[in-house]
């Protein structure tokens, strides 16, 4: 393994409830992207996997137990080369199931909103990227809606 990656590989989850509502976390705004609204996740550590990095980030940031098993890759969305800092590279993962309830553990706040509400959220650019691809793929417009 690389000693000095080039890259930052980060992990988030897309919690859905049963009520199709999204979960969403918004940063503490004396972190970076302070006051945005992003999915839960964080850095995976050296010797990590992602699914490791993404149970581990989830139960510190929401206090909830996800299997590994219950999780599958969703989409990504990755910065362009950066001169001042390593480029990052954000993996979304859906999450099936979970156990306990979601509270915002580390600051900031969480909040299910459905798609569309989640939608209008201030959100940091790889977010952004990330919800468009997302909704994408679980909510694909057809093209009788597309038509009217």
């Amino acid at each position: 393994m690389e000693r000095n990656p080039t890259w930052l590989c980060v992990v988030a989850g897309l919690l859905i409830d049963p009520q199709g509502r999204w979960l969403m976390h918004r940063r503490p705004v004396d972190k970076a992207h302070g006051g945005l609204w992003e999915f839960p996740g964080g850095k995976v550590e050296p010797g990590e996997t992602p699914e490791a990095a993404l149970v581990r980030e989830l139960g510190e940031e929401l206090d909830i137990s996800i299997a590994p098993r219950t999780i599958e890759p969703l989409t990504f969305a990755s910065e362009g080369p950066d001169t001042i800092r390593r480029p990052i590279t954000l993996l979304l993962y859906r999450v099936g199931i979970w156990e306990g309830a979601p509270r915002a553990v580390e600051g900031g706040a969480i909040g299910w909103n459905v798609p569309d509400a989640a939608a209008e959220l201030e959100k940091p650019p790889l977010d952004i990227a990330l919800f468009a691809k997302a909704r994408a793929l679980i909510h694909p417009v057809s093209d009788a809606t597309r038509q009217g």
